[in-house]
């Protein structure tokens, strides 16, 4: 039985209209001022409570203040143009009238958890990469999702639009996975859709006693 149910949120739930990348920005200053990139920088970026002053501030960067407001700028606009895919709401709508219990799941900034909490009010669970101090596809933050759900890991289903971090990552947990592929086919552990997913998964309700 299927109790509840998480989501990936970029990519997933929620789409960026008006990208700017202000955080890569950054670092392309952090690179401009000689300072060489490291492969844990966008963890970094995503498992502290940072926003682009923080950020900045932490990476040691030397920026002046106009070169800060145009990335905060960047940032605002780019939060600003979140919207929601056309399937998100009626799926995560279906799910939860069926009784399950919701959650998502995001390596993200901390500015990112905004919008998605603005648009995505009415989750049980919300698990920031930033608040976690883990990303996906680390055993962490799933572990986390599995407690603060309190249901068997068996009995909770993730998808997400990454392989490793929405699917793979889950199953390694003993969750179930489901990869979230858009522009391609769908397949027993693929769904082109929000819609489709959550048919799939109506067909495991919980139980009464779940």
């Amino acid at each position: 039985m299927i109790q509840a149910v998480v989501f990936d949120v970029f990519g997933t739930l929620l789409q960026i209209d008006e990208p700017r990348h202000p955080f890569r920005q950054l670092m392309q200053h952090l690179r401009l001022q000689g300072r060489t990139p490291r492969p844990d920088d966008a963890r970094t970026l995503m498992t502290r409570n940072l926003g682009l002053a923080g950020a900045a501030d932490y990476f040691g960067a030397q920026l002046s203040n106009s070169e800060l407001a145009s990335l905060e700028s960047d940032l605002f606009t780019e939060l600003a143009s979140v919207r929601l895919f056309d399937d998100a709401l009626e799926s995560l709508n279906q799910l939860k009238n069926a009784g399950l219990k919701l959650a998502l799941c995001s390596n993200l900034a901390a500015p990112y958890a905004i919008p998605a909490k603005l648009l995505l009010p009415s989750f049980d669970v919300y698990g920031w990469s930033f608040e976690v101090g883990a990303i996906k596809p680390e055993p962490a933050i799933y572990r986390q999702m599995i407690e603060q759900l309190g249901c068997e890991a068996s009995a909770i289903a993730m998808i997400g639009d990454t392989l490793q971090a929405d699917m793979l990552g889950p199953i390694g947990q003993g969750m179930r996975g489901y990869h979230l592929q858009r522009e391609g086919k769908a397949d027993q552990c693929g769904f082109v859709s929000l819609m489709d997913f959550a048919a799939h998964v109506l067909q495991y309700p919980p139980s009464v006693n779940g």
